[in-house]
């Protein structure tokens, strides 16, 4: 039994003298904080109005701290104008306002044509009556005549 003890006790110290590694030295590393603008703004817009494609659409926007204001416009499939006006802060949250309207599309200026008088009433030459036709004999050409 003393011998199942020291063997007990031998497995115990080789378990507690075991290689210890010690741990990768940390290194610091230096740390770059950001700037923290406490009142950021902004502005900014834009406008596209392509004749070629059709496409005409517009966006203002702004930013002051927290507040952000602005209004796009653009024109739908159906031919009307949508323009969203919105807002939004921490207090309301986003809010918008869609209007939708037809787009008022000037008629075409067309030059009127110039008033031109009319030529005057020339009296017409006297009517001349043709000659007469005269009927000539018809005769055969000689190849088409047939002897008898």
């Amino acid at each position: 039994m003393a011998y199942k003890f020291v063997i007990v006790l031998a497995f115990v110290a080789a378990a507690s003298a075991a290689v210890v590694v010690p741990a990768a030295p940390v290194l610091a590393k230096a740390v770059e904080l950001e700037e923290y603008d406490p009142l950021p703004q902004y502005k900014f817009g834009y406008n596209v109005q392509d004749g070629l494609s059709g496409d005409s659409k517009g966006h203002v926007e702004e930013r002051n701290g927290d507040v952000v204001r602005g209004e796009y416009t653009l024109v739908d499939p159906d031919g009307l104008k949508r323009t969203v006006t919105y807002t939004a802060d921490p207090i309301n949250g986003f809010n918008a306002v869609v209007r939708r309207e037809p787009i008022a599309v000037a008629a075409p200026v067309v030059a009127a044509a110039p008033i031109v008088k009319a030529a005057p009433v020339v009296a017409a030459a006297p009517v001349v009556k043709a000659a007469p036709v005269v009927a000539a004999p018809y005769v055969a050409p000689a190849a088409y005549v047939r002897h008898l």
